[in-house]
């Protein structure tokens, strides 16, 4: 790089210094970007673009870590439900035990035996089998006061662990209420880089439309994995077929194509990366976690050398992930404001490969 040429590049990079913070610092819905880079000036537009795409990785993450928050959250309700339905049970229990143990003591009381039915039907697997025998009774009320101290313990145990799935899901609310106000904070600087965005003109839209094809198909010739030199999606030839539930996984995938990408949104009308390849999946009758980074770390992972259709192919921090359909291509949900559609499968960093149905 020569002395003026990289002079250019760090005005240039000042001048998308400038712009972000305006973007950051001032939100307000009438702002017209002051201090913006001069349109004509073509390497402005192209770092206006890369500063785009950077504010959306961001938002990328933020809302993967607040999918992975709700997530946790919503198991840890359904857990901490299930848990006071157990302690309820166990308390009608005890209170079984305690009518019982009652009925005991006064028939022992006025000298005579407690029939062996109630008894039998509290502490039997089979209550139809009710005891006949006066000694199986006495016996069983020996066991009452044991079975009772058990119950005891057991609530008490309950209790422990209710309280404890409690405080874990006030944990977690608190987490997700943290994690949903950073993706509203980089929402909002998304939506004034968009519209500064949007008011490019004709001709420079054009020539970023145009980067992005070159981008593409630079991507294309880096792929290394299988079908390497195949031919694109949805033209037939060269590329590896899928089968069985990731065929269905694909299938219901390309099906999307057209659909809006939308923050956190599973379908029908609109999807979000891990929305769809998670949903896809479970159209295919094997349902896999909702997030990129839970598909990575619960999935089954495989080289890239043996990448089939219907394999997840996960980008940057295991916040993005793309569906492999061969020919080098993946179907993904790239972003806001664009639509499901096909992609070079190497056109993001690569972190590895999951295999779901395995």
């Amino acid at each position: 790089m020569n002395v003026s040429t990289g002079g250019r590049r760090l005005r240039s990079r000042a001048a998308i210094a400038a712009l972000v913070c305006a973007i950051t610092l001032l939100p307000g819905p009438s702002y017209a970007a002051p201090g913006a880079p001069d349109p004509q000036d073509d390497q402005s537009i192209e770092h206006i673009h890369n500063e785009l795409n950077g504010l959306y990785r961001e938002a990328e993450v933020a809302t993967e870590a607040y999918n992975t928050a709700d997530v946790k959250a919503t198991e840890q309700e359904k857990r901490l439900t299930s848990l006071r339905k157990d302690l309820a049970r166990t308390e009608g229990r005890l209170g079984d035990l305690h009518d019982l143990a009652g009925a005991a003591a006064r028939t022992q009381y006025r000298g005579g035996n407690l029939d062996s039915t109630g008894i039998q039907l509290l502490l039997g697997d089979h209550p139809d089998q009710a005891l006949n025998d006066a000694s199986q009774a006495r016996q069983a009320l020996r066991n009452l006061v044991n079975v009772s101290e058990s119950q005891k313990s057991a609530r008490v145990e309950l209790d422990r662990q209710t309280d404890a799935a409690a405080e874990k899901l006030r944990e977690l609310k608190s987490s997700r209420a943290d994690k949903a106000e950073a993706k509203g904070k980089i929402e909002k600087k998304i939506a004034e880089a968009e519209r500064i965005e949007a008011g490019l003109k004709k001709e420079q839209t054009r020539k970023l439309a145009q980067l992005d094809k070159e981008q593409a198909q630079e991507a294309k010739s880096q792929w290394t994995g299988p079908d390497a030199g195949g031919t694109s999606a949805g033209s037939g030839g060269g590329r590896t077929k899928a089968s069985g539930a990731a065929a269905k996984a694909v299938d219901f995938a390309m099906a999307q194509i057209g659909k809006p990408y939308v923050w956190g949104a599973v379908g029908p009308s609109s999807y979000d990366c891990s929305g769809l390849t998670s949903t896809a999946w479970a159209a295919a009758g094997h349902p896999i976690p909702r997030t990129s980074q839970a598909q990575w770390q619960g999935l089954t992972r495989v080289s890239l050398a043996s990448v089939q259709p219907g394999d997840l192919i996960i980008y940057y921090d295991a916040t993005h992930v793309g569906m492999y359909i061969g020919g080098g291509q993946i179907v993904h949900a790239p972003r806001p404001g664009r639509t499901v559609t096909t992609a070079p499968a190497a056109s993001m960093p690569i972190v590895g490969v999951v295999r779901p149905g395995v």
